[in-house]
C-alpha cells in the first residue's frame, strides 16, 4: 500500500546536514533531497536505493537506508523495514534508532511456534539494551535543538526501548515483566502514548491483575483527542479486563 508522507520529513535534511562534520558534495545533496522529497513509499525507497548505489562510500548511507526503512515501516511492510534497518545499522553500528526499531519489530513478528523463537527474542533483547545504552550520551543531531527538546527526545527513545523489552516479555509470556516494562515506558516518555497503556493493560489482564489493567485503560481513554480506532481497541481491552475481574470474584 502506498502512503503519502507528511511535510515533517522535509525537516530531516537540515537536521542531517547539521549533524555531519563533512557537508555532502552537490550531487550527493541533490540525491538526498530526492529521498526527502519523495511522497510515496515506492518513490522514497527507489531514491534511497539509487543513493546507495551511486554513493556506496558516502557518510550519508545510513541516512538513506533509514529513510527507506522508515518508508516501509509507515507502509506496513515490516519484513522489508527490518532488512533496511539492518543495513542502516551496518552503515552506522551506533545507530540506536535502528537498534530500537529492530528490537521492537523482531519481537512483534516472532511467533509462538517459531523454531528459532528464543534466538530471535535474544537478538531483539540485545538490540534494545544496546540501543538504550547509547542514548544518554548521544549528541544533538542539530544545534538548533534546545537542551529541553533533546532531553525530551532521549526520554522518548528510552521509552521505546522499554516498550520493545515489554514486547519481548509478552512473546515469552512473562506478563508481569511485560506490564512492568510498559509501565516504565509510560513513566519515561515525555508524552506517553495510548497504545503503550493498552499493551500494559493487556499484559496485566493476562497476568491475572484486571484492576491494574482497568486503571491503565482509564488513563488511555482519558487522553484528549484519542483517535476512534485507538478508543475502540482500549474499550474492547477494558471489556476483557472487566470480564476477567468478574470471573475472579
Amino acid at each position: 500500500m502506498k502512503k503519502v508522507f507528511t511535510a515533517v520529513a522535509l525537516l530531516a535534511i537540515g537536521s542531517l546536514l547539521s549533524a555531519q562534520p563533512k557537508p555532502p558534495a552537490p550531487e550527493e545533496l541533490k540525491a538526498l533531497q530526492e529521498i526527502v522529497n519523495a511522497n510515496t513509499v515506492d518513490a522514497r525507497v527507489a531514491a534511497a536505493d539509487n543513493f546507495v548505489k551511486n554513493f556506496p562510500k558516502s557518510e550519508y548511507r545510513n541516512f538513506a537506508l533509514t529513510m527507506a526503512a522508515d518508508a516501509y515501516e509507515m507502509g506496513g511492510n515490516v519484513t522489508k523495514a527490518i532488512i533496511y534497518y539492518q543495513q542502516a545499522l551496518e552503515a552506522n553500528p551506533k545507530d540506536y534508532n535502528a537498534m530500537l526499531m529492530l528490537a521492537a519489530e523482531t519481537a512483534r513478528t516472532t511467533r509462538e511456534f517459531d523454531l528459532d523463537k528464543e534466538e530471535k527474542l535474544a537478538k531483539s533483547e540485545k538490540y534494545a539494551k544496546d540501543g538504550m545504552a547509547l542514548i544518554p550520551s548521544a549528541n544533538k543531531p542539530n544545534p538548533q535543538v534546545t537542551d529541553a527538546q533533546w532531553d525530551a527526545a532521549k526520554k522518548d527513545d528510552l521509552a521505546r526501548g522499554h516498550e520493545a523489552l515489554g514486547l519481548i516479555a509478552l512473546a515469552r509470556k512473562k506478563y508481569d515483566d511485560a506490564a512492568g516494562e510498559f509501565k516504565t515506558a509510560t513513566e519515561t516518555a515525555s508524552q506517553p502514548q495510548p497504545a503503550t497503556f493498552i499493551r500494559m493493560a493487556g499484559a496485566y489482564t493476562d497476568a491475572g491483575k484486571p484492576d491494574q489493567a482497568i486503571a491503565a485503560l482509564d488513563k488511555a481513554l482519558a487522553m484528549p483527542n484519542l483517535p476512534d480506532q485507538i478508543k475502540q481497541v482500549a474499550q474492547a481491552e477494558k471489556t476483557r479486563a472487566e470480564k476477567a475481574k468478574t470471573a475472579k470474584q
